[in-house]
């Protein structure tokens, strides 16, 4: 029988990392968002944001669109099907690892 611990282990790395977690959870609150407003409300680095939407974009949970408004280019993300799949996954397995958590008992 595994823990709730070593189930851990199972949730999606691309996920949970604390950037793109951080993304892919302000993309889920709307319907897409402006680099400039993720950077703003992430914290992150242009590089690192950049960076972290690129392997996003890569993994098929989110779409990047860019595009020149007037002559400034403007990139835009919003999250996948499979992207708003995978973060909803991502809460629902820490949801239950906590409700396993606190009824585990562990057998000496």
């Amino acid at each position: 029988m595994t823990t709730p611990f070593e189930r851990l282990k199972d949730v999606d790395p691309l996920v949970h990392a604390p950037a793109r977690l951080a993304i892919l959870t302000a993309l889920s609150a709307c319907r897409s968002a402006d680099f400039t407003y993720l950077r703003r409300i992430t914290g992150l680095t242009q590089g690192n944001l950049g960076s972290h939407l690129t392997k996003l974009e890569d993994g098929g949970l989110v779409s990047v669109k860019k595009s020149f408004v007037g002559r400034k280019p403007q990139t835009t993300a919003s999250l996948t099907d499979a992207g708003r799949a995978a973060i909803d996954g991502w809460w629902a397995a820490i949801d239950r690892a906590r409700g396993d958590t606190e009824e585990w008992n562990e057998e000496a």
